[in-house]
């Protein structure tokens, strides 16, 4: 794995405008690979459980265990990600994780299980701070929101085929099966797209506009320590943190146990569980980060806190979806809330990382996302953990748990105003004065 070097192509050899997007479409078959491989096991739960014996208790550790390595393992991963190539972390972390997710399927004792999701976790942590700072570094403050928030929906269409077709398969040829096919898949895309992806330098996008990028090394990455000092002196990255933690605690009580309850509750098969419980979500949320992406942008041309004020109405909008989810009884109303639930979600999800970049410097940005998906990510780790205990020690219903999290919503919504509105505008100036004052420096 090689460093970043600044002894570039000149800039009359770059790619053509339209390769930026090219960019984000490779990644977005390789991220759907990334979240198809971690949302199966979800789709074959009810199986595990009745060939394995199972607990909720035991499935909700199986299904956690990713989550706390991939959480963990975070920090780690953005540093790497702001000192090495990231097109190898990217490429490298796909095959890795691919030939893992192929293993899960000779997986029989729980222990098995809970060491091979673990280590799909470690694989796949390196994904995210890499390929959202090479995003950033080919798309400028103009088009950043709408760049992310395309990839965000190869999230969702790897939620739906990971958990849909997971279900289908394992319906129809074993449990194994989406494993095995998940795993080969990912091996043959990241040899195919080594050929056609390529490493930008650090900040390109701006560079470019300004037409500074062959005067400019890449700035250095800093230490771990450096960057927290730092961090605590910027409140609303310190707040959108803390947001992420929640949100993604919420997602995971959807997505980790929906398909098992519908299965439970509305007797529905392994692939319409699988299906129903993330198509219609998703399908709302892939809508949703688009319509979130456009609506940032425009924000954040007339607003310094635009993009973190999307976010929090996608989280305003939620608060009642979410309630309104753990409390139906029947089927279709269920579906239509959650349908709902997926549109808002998807317009705070599509700024997740593009409101953090508006108020750090480039060269942290790897370790900023490394940091955000540490503690997002064990959020979700406890809420999955959590849920299952709730269930088996408290006997509560899966539907009481749901309605509960509203309460989780709408204090991400209220702390997401409180850094647009009180603390963004500071926090941005003074991260674009330091970008200025690194560039003039190093020229």
């Amino acid at each position: 794995m090689s460093q970043d070097s600044s002894a570039l192509p000149p800039l009359s050899s770059r790619p053509s405008p339209a390769y930026k997007w090219w960019v984000v479409a490779m990644l977005w078959f390789i991220c759907f690979f990334n979240y198809a491989d971690r949302m199966a096991i979800n789709a074959v739960a009810k199986v595990l459980q009745q060939d394995y014996q199972f607990t909720d208790e035991d499935l909700g550790w199986i299904i956690s265990a990713f989550m706390f390595v991939y959480a963990l393992s975070a920090p780690f991963a953005g540093q790497v990600g702001d000192r090495y190539r990231r097109k190898s972390l990217i490429l490298g972390g796909l095959a890795v994780w691919s030939v893992v997710t192929g293993a899960t399927g000779f997986c029989r004792r729980w222990i098995e299980f809970v060491i091979v999701r673990a280590t799909e976790g470690l694989g796949e942590t390196f994904y995210f701070p890499a390929t959202m700072s090479l995003i950033s570094d080919y798309h400028s403050l103009r088009t950043r929101s709408r760049a992310m928030g395309l990839h965000q929906t190869s999230v969702y269409a790897g939620t739906i085929g990971g958990t849909a077709l997971a279900g289908y398969l394992a319906s129809q040829y074993g449990w194994q099966a989406p494993f095995k096919l998940f795993g080969i898949g990912g091996i043959v895309l990241a040899i195919v797209l080594a050929i056609f992806l390529r490493e930008p330098a650090r900040n390109e996008a701006e560079r470019i506009e300004a037409q500074t990028l062959d005067h400019v090394p890449n700035p250095p990455a800093i230490p771990l320590t450096q960057f927290l000092r730092e961090l605590v002196e910027t409140p609303s990255a310190v707040i959108l943190i803390v947001a992420f933690f929640g949100a993604n605690s919420v997602a995971f009580v959807f997505l980790s146990w929906m398909p098992k309850y519908l299965g439970d509750q509305f007797h529905m098969d392994l692939g319409m569980a699988g299906f129903s419980a993330t198509f219609y979500l998703r399908i709302a949320s892939i809508v949703g980060s688009i319509f979130g992406g456009w609506l940032a942008d425009r924000w954040r041309m007339y607003l310094p806190g635009g993009r973190i004020l999307s976010q929090a109405l996608g989280a305003l909008v939620g608060i009642p979806l979410i309630y309104l989810c753990g409390r139906q009884v029947e089927a279709t109303p269920l579906l239509v809330y959650l349908t709902l639930f997926g549109l808002a979600e998807g317009i705070y999800d599509a700024n997740i990382w593009a409101s953090m970049y508006d108020v750090i410097h480039p060269s942290r940005r790897g370790t900023m996302l490394g940091l955000a998906n540490m503690i997002g990510w064990l959020g979700a780790g406890v809420a999955t953990v959590g849920t299952g205990m709730a269930m088996t020690r408290l006997h509560m219903t899966y539907g009481q748990v749901l309605s509960v999290t509203a309460i989780i919503y709408a204090a991400v919504a209220v702390l997401l105003i409180i850094a647009g509105v009180v603390f963004a505008p500071r926090d941005i100036r003074r991260a674009q004065a330091d970008t200025a004052l690194a560039d003039g420096v190093a020229s």
